[in-house]
């Protein structure tokens, strides 16, 4: 998971574990994002599209050349994700428990 904001980070971990999953690693910029979807070994990853002022392309490539699923999370809807991925769901925060749920379901059934 790479989200910048710390509170925003920490809620979304307590969510995907309420719903019965495990984040593996957790990355608050986009150095560490990168470094992270390069070696870490996930189902799959959930990327705030703003990184702190930062698009977060160079980790979504990498995650897309692991051939590994991802999901995008903003809170301005899909306006900024990157052009490369226009193609991948990106869900608007605030996040409901429940939708985040049906997302990583459908998304680890395919």
């Amino acid at each position: 998971m790479v989200e910048d904001e710390a509170l925003i980070r920490m809620m979304l971990v307590d969510m995907i574990e309420e719903l019965g999953h495990h984040v593996v690693a957790e990355a608050g910029n986009i150095e560490t994002g990168q470094a992270l979807a390069e070696t870490a070994v996930y189902d799959l990853a959930i990327l705030d599209i703003d990184v702190a002022g930062h698009n977060i392309s160079p980790v979504a490539e990498i995650v897309d050349k692991r051939g590994l699923p991802f999901v995008f999370v903003s809170g301005y809807g899909p306006g900024g994700r990157p052009e490369a991925f226009s193609g991948q769901p990106v869900l608007q925060k605030p996040l409901s428990t429940a939708r985040l749920g049906q997302t990583i379901d459908l998304i680890l059934s395919i």
